[in-house]
């Protein structure tokens, strides 16, 4: 059995992640593919590959130690907790003092991670802080999956992240064949599953070496021919739904989130193993190591520097742009500075957060090892 720490190049599918959401967020009007829905199922596969494998792991390492599974449950909720934690609640009682709407309207679904449970009843986003459903989908399935792992026999491991993957997708084809508005398939956490449940599949077959299998997903062709395969096919499915004009097409609510699962499946897949060449230099090069560490910063933050979705023209953070597009027209009226300019102000949020609060908290993590 495997028992890598630390996989170099996963740092760098962060950044990878966290990327495609700003340009997504940040400018929306501008781009034909759905960018930050890549992103955000890239972040939940990876997520099911780490947090299967942590526990897989946890779960040998009980029975080695003859130790109690409930152990292993509180190691990983106190640590998942230290990790995610300080920084959201913060972010929260601070638009909460600030009375930044609709915080104060939402505030219990806010701090029960649950304004995925908000959006889809209300069928309404939540402007400044509507990017949090996607942390509450993650909250509540680590409050879930791991039961599963640590007391279902080993042997249904491999049965049990199959059918999540089924079940997500039957789950989606059932909410739209039923006419529940888009949001509903989105937001949801049962929804998202085929996305955590494929990354658990890698976690599993990399952990499982007597299986084999993990070692015929790294060959470079497959990743490749496979990668290429499944962005084409959604470049049909956009161009079919784009012609057709449907905001709501089958293939947008149900098949999309499926297949850049798999897309992303093989991609991490090359990263754990490592890649050579070009994609090395990219995912090891050290600034994008690091913006794949503080990523969890960049998310959470990017959407209260701007959104173009709901942003406000009175923002502090546009008002200040356009004062400096008046001054210096010439080089600030690109694309490239808008970008630059919000990318400069969440990178460094992110980093005083990162050096501030979250390492010295993640330390704490040392007296909860597994």
């Amino acid at each position: 059995m495997k028992k890598e720490t630390y996989f170099k190049q996963l740092d760098g599918i962060r950044f990878l992640a966290i990327f495609l959401v700003l340009v997504d967020h940040w400018f929306a009007e501008k781009i034909f593919v759905p960018l930050g829905i890549l992103g955000v199922t890239m972040f939940f596969v990876l997520s099911g590959f780490l947090i299967t494998r942590i526990l897989i792991l946890a779960k040998v390492k009980d029975g080695e130690t003859k130790r109690n599974h409930w152990f292993s449950i509180k190691q990983f909720m106190i640590r998942r907790s230290i990790r995610i934690f300080p920084i959201y609640f913060l972010s929260i009682f601070v638009l909460y003092i600030l009375d930044v709407p609709p915080v104060r309207d939402t505030i219990i679904w806010c701090l029960t991670y649950s304004t995925n449970i908000y959006i889809a009843l209300n069928e309404t986003w939540l402007g400044t802080i509507d990017h949090l459903w996607s942390l509450a989908v993650e909250e509540q399935y680590y409050l879930l999956f791991p039961y599963l792992i640590l007391f279902l026999p080993s042997k249904n491991h491999k049965a049990v992240l199959y059918l999540m993957i089924l079940s997500s997708v039957l789950l989606r084809i059932y909410l739209y064949m039923n006419g529940n508005d888009w949001m509903v398939q989105y937001v949801l956490m049962p929804t998202c599953l085929d996305c955590f449940g494929l990354g658990g599949l890698l976690a599993y077959w990399h952990t499982n070496e007597k299986e084999g299998f993990f070692d015929k997903l790294k060959n470079p062709k497959w990743i490749i021919s496979s990668a290429t395969f499944l962005i084409l096919f959604m470049i049909v499915i956009r161009w079919i739904q784009v012609e057709y004009n449907s905001t709501h097409h089958f293939g947008n609510l149900v098949v999309e989130r499926f297949v850049y699962s798999l897309f992303c499946f093989f991609l991490i897949a090359g990263a754990v193993s490592g890649y050579k060449g070009i994609l090395k230099v990219i995912l090891e090069n050290k600034f994008v190591i690091y913006l794949g560490k503080i990523s969890y910063g960049l998310y959470l933050y990017h959407n209260f520097v701007f959104n173009f979705y709901h942003t406000k023209s009175d923002s502090p953070v546009l008002k200040v742009l356009s004062k400096i597009q008046n001054y210096f027209t010439s080089i600030t009226s690109s694309i490239f500075f808008e970008a630059s300019y919000y990318f400069i102000i969440t990178f460094i949020l992110a980093t005083a957060s990162w050096y501030l609060i979250e390492k010295p908290a993640n330390k704490l993590k040392k007296y909860f090892s597994y």
